[in-house]
């Protein structure tokens, strides 16, 4: 029974984005760690026909028992080895163990196969044989990254050194590499587990993906300055802020779950950070113009999202669950924007990143696109040109993450910053400018073509058709004209300089007089 029960307890946490399924499960301290991490994954992988199954028999309604509960329960007794409990949840489930096994069977002749594996999403099917590095940031508060690798070399690792393409990401056995973006992470294979070594226990290491990585490492605030993590539950992206940070400056994390709060302050104690100020508050209600924000210069921005790009929250949506996931997609896109909007508000700020581990541009791209449009004063910031998936166009200076093309859970990050009355003074002033020359250009050009022979120039007549005797005595009429304009207005430039001025000629001045009489002098002698 209580299998069921944590089993049931860490899927609702990995559905809310607290962690991932082998952390949550290692920390739940659980007496048989093994059975508890399988049936968590079975179940999850079999999510979307499970609930259709429980849909269809309304099982639900006649238990009265929540879904993830559910879904475990009848996981095992349709599809794995049989329930492994007794007593009244055994007996509760075993009276319409026929119904569900007739939903099961239904499913089958439906889709025309035989096999329960059969009735997983193609993607699903070959995840098992597609598995992603293990990622390991190196905590900085604590440690260093030659002090980790060295550590590592002790305990028989294998160090290959920095990976310089994605290929060297794809490790087997104990070798290990320095990541090839990111210099404070180290890659493992897929199947290394550090979730019972010293290191990690100790908070030298933090096991998190390197697409999750990546919002902090681009913002990069300073030492010493004012950060705020809006979203900040569980805090693995506030760890690494605040090791950017050096430990030095006010970082201040919200949070409207109270669990996931204090299952944050005790990852936060662990990783030795010491500058953070946690709140137990919606985001939405905090008040920008408050002193204690006034200096906030950074802002991370990770609300919740639809969790798509999660490789273990991943199934293929079945044509009765479309319409309402796209109401979901929308209710999610319009909070994302709110939170947005909202921490542009913050007086003093500077860089805001971006983030979710989404793979729809619904609560991508577009909820970015949006709030620039409302937010004229900030604009995208190009990111990590050397990274092999960019944003949907038009907004490529933001990055996508893929387990395909950056061997990572899908996720999304857009860099924005405030231009200042500089920059856009600069840019106001360099635009002049280059329309100034532009203008200069033009005139230099047209005036080079008037000093031509009337006869010569072609610039303005089709070769292809040749020109009546009439038109071209017309135009070398007006060529002629046009020069002798010219020269009329150099000699009436020339004698400006000769004629004082107004000033000149009510002050009479002496030294104005005399350069007059001597510029004459050199006029004549020229003459």
């Amino acid at each position: 029974m209580a299998l069921y029960n944590k089993a049931a307890e860490i899927l609702e946490k990995v559905e809310t984005k607290q962690a991932a399924v082998k952390t949550l499960v290692y920390e739940s301290k659980f007496q048989n760690i093994k059975q508890l991490f399988a049936l968590v994954c079975e179940t999850q992988k079999f999510s979307s026909i499970l609930q259709e199954i429980i849909e269809s028999t309304k099982l639900l309604k006649h238990t009265k028992i929540k879904m993830n509960l559910a879904k475990v329960l009848v996981y095992d007794l349709v599809i794995g080895k049989g329930l492994k409990c007794g007593g009244a949840w055994k007996t509760l489930m075993l009276k319409h163990r026929s119904r569900l096994q007739a939903a099961l069977a239904r499913m089958k002749i439906k889709q025309k196969v035989s096999c329960n594996l059969d009735l997983l999403p193609s993607n699903l099917q070959q995840c098992e044989g597609d598995q992603l590095p293990r990622y390991v940031r190196v905590n900085t508060l604590k440690t260093t990254v030659e002090d980790t690798v060295d550590y590592f070399k002790r305990e028989g690792f294998s160090y290959l050194g920095k990976a310089y393409r994605l290929d060297d990401l794809k490790l087997n056995g104990k070798s290990f590499v320095g990541d090839l973006h990111l210099s404070d992470l180290l890659v493992f294979s897929a199947k290394t587990d550090f979730h019972d070594h010293y290191l990690y226990k100790a908070g030298h290491i933090i096991l998190q993906d390197k697409a999750s990585c990546l919002p902090a490492y681009l913002l990069n605030p300073p030492a010493g300055s004012h950060v705020l993590d809006a979203c900040a539950a569980p805090g693995n992206k506030t760890s690494h802020l605040a090791a950017i940070m050096k430990n030095k400056g006010r970082l201040f994390a919200f949070d409207l779950d109270a669990k996931r709060l204090a299952t944050m302050s005790t990852l936060l104690l662990r990783a030795g950070v010491t500058c953070q100020q946690l709140a137990n508050q919606d985001f939405l209600k905090v008040e920008p113009d408050a002193l204690q924000y006034k200096d906030v210069k950074y802002i991370l921005l990770d609300p919740s999202c639809s969790g798509s790009g999660m490789v273990c929250l991943r199934d293929e949506v079945s044509s009765s669950q479309k319409e309402k996931d796209s109401r979901r997609l929308k209710a999610l896109a319009a909070f994302q924007l709110r939170c947005l909007n909202h921490a542009l508000r913050f007086p003093s700020l500077q860089r805001l990143v971006y983030s979710t581990c989404s793979i729809h541009s619904e609560e991508n791209e577009q909820v970015v696109a949006a709030c620039l449009q409302q937010n004229p004063s900030f604009r995208l910031v190009p990111l990590l040109q050397q990274w092999p998936e960019r944003g949907l166009s038009p907004l490529t200076h933001c990055l996508r993450a893929s387990t395909t093309k950056t061997l990572t859970h899908g996720f999304f990050v857009a860099l924005l910053e405030r231009h200042t009355a500089q920059s856009l003074n600069e840019q106001s002033t360099q635009t002049l400018e280059e329309k100034a020359e532009a203008e200069e250009a033009n005139i230099t050009e047209n005036g080079d073509e008037e000093v031509q022979e009337p006869g010569n120039t072609t610039k303005d007549l089709d070769v292809t058709d040749k020109a009546s005797p009439d038109e071209e005595q017309t135009r070398t009429l007006g060529g002629a004209k046009r020069k002798r304009k010219r020269k009329r207005k150099m000699k009436d430039r020339d004698m400006e300089v000769l004629v004082p001025t107004t000033t000149e000629k009510q002050t009479g001045s002496s030294v104005g007089a005399k350069k007059n009489r001597k510029n004459k002098k050199d006029v004549a002698k020229g003459q």
